[in-house]
C-alpha cells in the first residue's frame, strides 16, 4: 500500500513541475520577444557582413544602421566602394524603400522583391521587416526544454515566401536563439543563430549566422559600437535621406 501511494505522490509531483514550463502559451512567449527587440527607444550601431561561400571563401562588408522604435530603421553600406551607398528603409506598416547608387533614386520594395536575397547576402528583405513578429505570424508553442521555448510561427500574410518559422526563445530573457525557416513546400531552408549580449540594460543580437541549406552559403552579422537611446530624429527617417547628400 505504501508503494502505491509512494508512485502516486511521484507521479503528483511530476505532473506538478511540468506545469509552470507550459503554462505561457505561444503568443504570450513571442509578445515577450518582441517586447525584448524593441525595448529601446533607438539605436545606431556599425555592422560587419561577412559571407561566406561553400568552399569557406569570405567577403566582408560593412554598413551603418539607425533605428527608431519598432518600425523606423536606415540600413546603408560604407565598405568596399563598390557596395558603398546601398541603403534600405523600413517605415511604419511594412514599407520598404531601396536605394541604390545604379538606380539614381530610391525605390520602394513591393512583397515579391522581399522574399528575395538582399545584395547578396542570405538575409531575404522579409527578413529584415522591424515589425513585430505578433502582427506577422501566428504563433504555436510546440516544446519546452533546457535550451528554452520553442514556438511555432505561421506566417499571417500568404505572400510570405516562408510556410513557417520554428523559434527557440531564451527562457529566462525571451531573445531568440535560433530560427529555423522552411520554404513553401515544408521543407527546411534557411537556420539562424544569434548570440545576445546586454548593454545599458538591453539586450541586443551582437551576432547573427544566417546559412542557406541549399546553396551551403553562410552570412555572418556583427553589431559594434552600438548606442541606445540617443535622441535620433524622426527626420532622419525618410525617403529623402536614403540618398547621400549631392558633394558637388
Amino acid at each position: 500500500m505504501k508503494t502505491i501511494k509512494i508512485a502516486g505522490l511521484i507521479i503528483f509531483v511530476v505532473l506538478f513541475s511540468a506545469v509552470p514550463s507550459f503554462s505561457q502559451d505561444g503568443a504570450s512567449i513571442l509578445t515577450k520577444m518582441d517586447n525584448v527587440l524593441s525595448a529601446p527607444k533607438d539605436r545606431a550601431g556599425t555592422i560587419e557582413i561577412i559571407l561566406i561561400s561553400k568552399s569557406g571563401k569570405e567577403k566582408i562588408r560593412e554598413a551603418e544602421m539607425i533605428q527608431k522604435g519598432i518600425d523606423k530603421k536606415i540600413y546603408r553600406y560604407t565598405k568596399p566602394e563598390s557596395q558603398a551607398g546601398i541603403a534600405t528603409l523600413s517605415l511604419p506598416d511594412g514599407i520598404m524603400w531601396l536605394y541604390m547608387p545604379a538606380f539614381g533614386k530610391p525605390k520602394k520594395i513591393s512583397m515579391l522583391a522581399k522574399s528575395q536575397a538582399f545584395n547578396g547576402t542570405d538575409f531575404s528583405t522579409e527578413d529584415m521587416d522591424t515589425r513585430p513578429y505578433m502582427d506577422r505570424f501566428t504563433p504555436q508553442l510546440t516544446e519546452t526544454n533546457e535550451n528554452g521555448y520553442v514556438v511555432e510561427m505561421t506566417p499571417k500574410s500568404n505572400k510570405s515566401q516562408y510556410s513557417k518559422i520554428v523559434v527557440t526563445i531564451d527562457k529566462t530573457n525571451y531573445y531568440p536563439k535560433t530560427m529555423i525557416y522552411y520554404d513553401k513546400s515544408g521543407r527546411k531552408y534557411k537556420e539562424a543563430s544569434y548570440i545576445y549580449e546586454k548593454l545599458d540594460g538591453y539586450w541586443y543580437a551582437a551576432e547573427v549566422t544566417m546559412k542557406d541549406l541549399k546553396k551551403n552559403h553562410t552570412t555572418k552579422i556583427k553589431l559594434t559600437n552600438v548606442k541606445f537611446d540617443i535622441g535620433i530624429s524622426d527626420d532622419e527617417f525618410t525617403v529623402e535621406k536614403l540618398k547621400p547628400p549631392d558633394k558637388s
